[in-house]
């Protein structure tokens, strides 16, 4: 145990963190209060989560897929779906309607939604929280303490991720933008182990099931994720030319853990499951989008949303990016490359699916500009760096908790 508990995984840098991480919890947790405030009954999308949840959990259907023969009353927002939801599995669901099992049923009825309005929206913000924590662990080891803390403070003040934190009138993608990050992360955490002299397939099995379950997150959230499963395969190859056979098998041991996992998520239905999967839109992009110029900048727009101190900090980035070869190295250059895809991606699926592509493409983007920026921070500009870039994160916070406050108003 006082191994476990050393001033190297509980020191300083993770208190202040955890208090970055309060704050992004606050601010979620605000939205929520304003929203369940102002509104006497859940969204429509809200409530067909909880419904189709709530009546897969008590064994009365499958989340998203049809079932004529269910006796009881479906909402109307499933009942006209006319079939099968392609673009998630029933894992959102489920998550939404997880936290309300233990209630009675008479206490979910709109009059007494004041007292469980609460539950659906903690597995959302719990899982903001941990794409912080992960997003700080990556960017400190790949930058330090400096950029760890940077990425962190863009993130926690990021208006996108506390809207999608707390789903506050929007779809709650935060869980995709979460799965896909661990497994691009957790594949080359895995890919980098593998130059250890020890039989590496099953020292690694924690690896793998954190992999493995990193996936089913990601595909379940929303389908056309399933890109993460061989980009995940090509960062392995990639960083371990000379284990290449120990990296895909480990790639197909999560993937298969993956599968099982999703699987899952239908109950083991087998029918329900092949069905759902033939009706499944794994990709769904249009590439004329690239050709419309007004796409291009509504996703200029959403970018600067998240995170508005991208508008100068971005530029300031990919300029130094260009010039300057000592911060084109791996830790930069591998979640650049993964934020563009997903921009790419976002662009060329103009629905539902699009929206999900861009907020995952925000923590890679975090932790490119974070990157570059401690470069910059160990140059002989050094002071005047620091000095911009902190009276920057200043003003950003400020502009954000002003923004917070204009919420109860409208």
């Amino acid at each position: 145990m006082t191994r476990f508990f050393t001033r190297e995984r509980f020191g300083r840098p993770q208190f202040l963190a955890g208090l970055l991480l309060l704050a992004f919890l606050a601010q979620a947790s605000w939205l929520v209060h304003s929203e369940l405030s102002a509104s006497a009954s859940p969204g429509a999308p809200e409530q067909a989560r909880i419904a189709a949840g709530w009546f897969q959990l008590h064994g009365a259907g499958i989340a998203g897929v049809p079932f004529p023969d269910i006796s009881v009353a479906v909402p109307r927002e499933l009942a006209q779906s006319e079939g099968f939801d392609t673009e998630h599995s029933p894992l959102l669901s489920l998550v939404t309607a997880a936290p309300l099992l233990s209630s009675p049923q008479r206490l979910l009825d709109p009059p007494s939604s004041s007292t469980w309005r609460w539950l659906p929206r903690l597995p959302f913000l719990a899982c903001g929280l941990f794409l912080g924590a992960s997003l700080w662990y990556v960017a400190r080891r790949l930058c330090g303490n400096t950029g760890g803390f940077l990425a962190l403070t863009l993130y926690c003040f990021s208006p996108s991720m506390i809207q999608a934190s707390a789903v506050w009138h929007t779809e709650p993608e935060i869980l995709a933008a979460w799965g896909s990050f661990g497994a691009i992360f957790t594949a080359i955490a895995v890919a980098h182990t593998l130059y250890a002299p020890r039989e590496v397939v099953l020292w690694n099995w924690r690896r793998i099931v954190l992999l493995g379950v990193s996936l089913a997150i990601a595909v379940g959230s929303q389908f056309s994720m399933i890109i993460v499963v061989p980009l995940a395969l090509a960062f392995m190859l990639y960083l371990a030319p000379i284990r290449r056979g120990a990296a895909l098998t480990i790639w197909i041991a999560a993937s298969l853990l993956a599968l099982i996992l999703l699987f899952a998520t239908y109950f083991f239905h087998l029918q329900a499951f092949s069905e759902s999967m033939r009706h499944a839109s794994f990709w769904g992009a249009t590439w004329r989008s690239f050709t419309v110029r007004g796409v291009y900048i509504q996703v200029t727009r959403e970018i600067l949303r998240a995170c508005p101190a991208l508008a100068l900090l971005l530029p300031v980035a990919i300029t130094t990016y260009i010039l300057w070869r000592r911060t084109r190295y791996f830790g930069n250059t591998a979640p650049g490359l993964i934020a563009l895809l997903f921009i790419a991606l976002g662009m060329a699926h103009p629905h539902v699916a699009g929206a999900g592509f861009l907020l995952a493409s925000i923590p890679f983007i975090l932790i490119f500009v974070s990157g570059v920026l401690a470069d910059l921070m160990e140059t002989p500009a050094r002071p005047l760096v620091t000095a911009t870039v902190w009276g920057l994160l200043a003003a950003y916070i400020l502009w954000n908790l002003q923004a917070l406050t204009q919420v109860p108003r409208g």
